[in-house]
């Protein structure tokens, strides 16, 4: 089997270090005006540090892509035409693109930089490959909407361009995200298409009739209402094979807003998976798909992949991801260990609640093991009986990484209730 690209999200800085860190091969970055995901908060990626963004992508040995996939309105056009020199200057290893406008912009302007075409464009057939391929894209991101038999004609069709595909995160109900419910629902506050969409696929719905504006029905037996627009969340890792043998280039994770604990665990998963069946393409990837339930997910599918998407691919009940795991704590690579009487103890920030005693699970880059939190302690060295959300504390295990920089710890396990 052919080599493939494990490509990950990277909604901010930090958040780019460790999903390559933790095994991506290159990630996918934007900035607000321009991106389909608009970030909040950390460390963020913005016109100013979107050449040291990239830098560090190389410098850590990953591809960078940044996305210009937007929808484009004559304004967009007039503001990229302006910044267009600090994209060009960034040296990105493609930029992605779903627009007509900003494609042809690129090519008379930056015409050194590979384009990928975004899944936004639906690209469902090889004639449509070959179109993008004709103007001079190097890739194209196919349609979530694609079975892998589809993805296998199309590169039977197209032998010589990239394909990429979607196999793990989050799906919008409209066709390949091209959704318009967030504009009308916000009243063209929260625009899908350029970045800011208030997920109404989301929310929790009832009926009223019109007559009776007062009156609202339940749409089925369930006092939170019906979220009849949430699809459950793509997960192919017991398909990479397929997909490999399919002609698959790259995988491609969801989650430019996902916590930095998803990212990093993520890419950890489907960076061993890869790995694992590339050597030994009968393996068992059931193993995998279980520690994709330790993050957070609204019930997986496989979406159109099979051939078989139907009503058991939506999420009726819920709408927030539930984790089968707690992410506990980050340990602070800037700090220094601090030792005591009684041993060393781990500078970490807490994320939720640990009481000693507590078995927790740590993983690194490098590493995964279950271990037991001993004790805790202040800079100060003075014991603390628990370490709550959001301190800074000390904590002693029983068993401890080899490089604590990018460690993370979680509870053991899958929980019960998430499936």
């Amino acid at each position: 089997m052919h080599k493939v690209e494990l490509l990950m999200p990277a909604g901010n800085m930090e958040k780019l270090e460790y999903a390559v860190r933790y095994g991506a091969d290159a990630v996918y970055l934007g900035v607000v005006d321009f991106s389909l995901r608009a970030m909040r908060k950390g460390s963020l990626i913005t016109l100013e540090n979107l050449k040291d963004a990239v830098e560090l992508a190389h410098k850590l040995g990953a591809k960078a892509y940044v996305t210009l996939n937007i929808f484009a309105f004559n304004r967009d056009i007039k503001l990229l035409e302006e910044c267009i020199d600090i994209f060009k200057d960034a040296k990105p290893d493609s930029f992605i693109v779903s627009d007509f406008g900003i494609f042809n912009l690129l090519r008379k302007t930056a015409c050194d930089v590979p384009i990928h075409v975004s899944t936004q464009t639906n690209t469902l057939n090889y004639e449509s490959v070959k179109f993008w391929q004709d103007l001079g894209a190097s890739r194209v991101i196919l349609a979530r909407e694609l079975p892998i038999k589809d993805i296998a004609e199309i590169r039977s069709k197209v032998p010589d361009i990239e394909l990429e595909c979607f196999v793990h995160g989050s799906q919008c109900v409209s066709f390949s995200g091209r959704c318009l419910l967030s504009d009308y629902f916000t009243h063209g506050e929260r625009k899908a298409n350029h970045g800011n969409c208030s997920q109404p696929c989301r929310w929790s719905y009832k009926l009223v009739e019109s007559t009776r504006p007062d009156e609202y029905y339940e749409i089925n037996q369930d006092e939170r209402g019906s979220h009849i627009l949430s699809p459950k969340d793509l997960c192919l890792v017991e398909h990479l094979r397929e997909m490999i043998d399919a002609g698959v280039d790259s995988f491609k994770v969801e989650g430019r807003t996902k916590s930095l604990y998803y990212v990093s665990a993520v890419a950890k998963t489907y960076r061993q998976a890869i790995d694992e069946v590339l050597v030994n393409p009968s393996a068992d990837m059931s193993k995998y798909f279980i520690e994709l339930q330790k993050v957070g997910n609204r019930g997986y599918t496989t979406g159109f992949a099979l051939g078989n998407n139907d009503s058991g691919s939506y999420s009726y009940d819920i709408s927030k991801g539930l984790a089968g795991a707690d992410f506990l704590c980050e340990f602070k690579g800037d700090k220094k260990t601090l030792e005591f009487e009684d041993g060393v103890y781990y500078p970490v920030k807490i994320k939720n609640k640990m009481l000693i005693g507590d078995e927790v699970e740590i993983i690194t880059p490098d590493e995964q093991f279950r271990t037991k939190l001993l004790a805790v302690k202040d800079e100060n060295g003075i014991d603390l009986g628990l370490a709550n959300t959001n301190d800074d504390v000390y904590l002693k295990f029983d068993k401890t990484p080899k490089a604590y920089k990018y460690a993370l710890a979680r509870t053991v396990g899958v929980k019960a209730n998430v499936s």
